[in-house]
């Protein structure tokens, strides 16, 4: 299978290759719950998750620097009023678009080849990636677009921290890392170009520390062999029994203790 732009998502290409979305829906990140069920039903059809609002307004701003904002448009026409115009938050992502080229350091991290697809064979299971700028030779660069770039997190038994390690782009990094470093025999640094969505939105180029890869690659290790066999259909997935698609095939059989009720990462 030859992946493009047009099948990267597609469920042929999920069966196949697992990416770093693919492996947050198994094993969550340090704020994010995976759910082994979930991840297979999605893999095999039984679920589908649609983007919410923010994700389809971040995905406006990276259609911008992709150069893909037409075909973008004409998959979405939601985000046009009824007189054609753009709806509130795509006025502000155009807003954030703005505030993005106006800086000329954060330029030259989006500077480099668009939506460079890589694959390949690490730690025994086919990976894909899909760079948004790739500078090469010097940098992967992933944009991001979040409601604020410093919210500070709270996890039990993490503590505090930053939207990178929350939402487990420390992972992303580390899956991008190894990819290119197999593709081109270079360990290229990752980093984040990030904008906020607040009424004047931040703007920073992120680093991720070699410590901080290393321990995302630790952990990744840790696991794929689990993720292996799930795909293979040789174990039964866990259910976390709390997200949507757990909570769509629930089938309740005893009370339960209040203290329950509680979610728990």
């Amino acid at each position: 299978m030859k992946l493009t732009l047009e099948n990267y998502h597609s469920p042929e290409a999920a069966k196949k290759y697992i990416g770093a979305s693919q492996y947050k829906d198994f094993c969550g990140s340090a704020g994010l719950l995976g759910c082994e069920a979930r991840a297979i039903a999605k893999i095999t059809g039984k679920w589908e998750e649609l983007p919410t609002p923010a994700m389809v307004m971040s995905s406006y701003v990276d259609a911008h620097f992709a150069k893909t904002l037409n075909t973008f448009k004409g998959k979405n026409q939601d985000i046009f009023t009824k007189g054609g115009a753009l709806k509130a938050p795509f006025k502000k992502a155009e807003e954030i678009v703005q505030r993005i080229e106006r800086d000329e350091y954060f330029m030259k991290y989006m500077a480099g080849k668009k939506q460079v697809i890589m694959t390949a064979t690490i730690t025994g299971i086919e990976w894909k990636i899909a760079i948004d700028s790739f500078l090469e030779g010097i940098a992967i660069v992933d944009l991001k677009v979040m409601a604020d770039l410093r919210k500070a997190f709270w996890v039990k038994d993490f503590g505090y921290c930053s939207f990178v390690e929350y939402y487990g782009y420390d992972l992303q990094a580390a899956i991008y890392q190894a990819v290119v470093e197999v593709n081109t025999g270079q360990l290229l640094p990752f980093f984040i170009a990030g904008a906020s969505k607040e009424d004047e939105p931040d703007i920073e180029i992120i680093g991720i520390d070699k410590l901080a890869l290393r321990a995302a690659s630790i952990e990744i290790e840790r696991n794929i062999k689990r993720i292996i066999k799930l795909k293979a259909g040789e174990l039964e997935p866990d259910k976390c029994g709390i997200c949507d698609y757990c909570r769509s095939i629930k089938v309740l059989n005893k009370p339960i203790h209040f203290s329950e009720l509680i979610r728990r990462i």
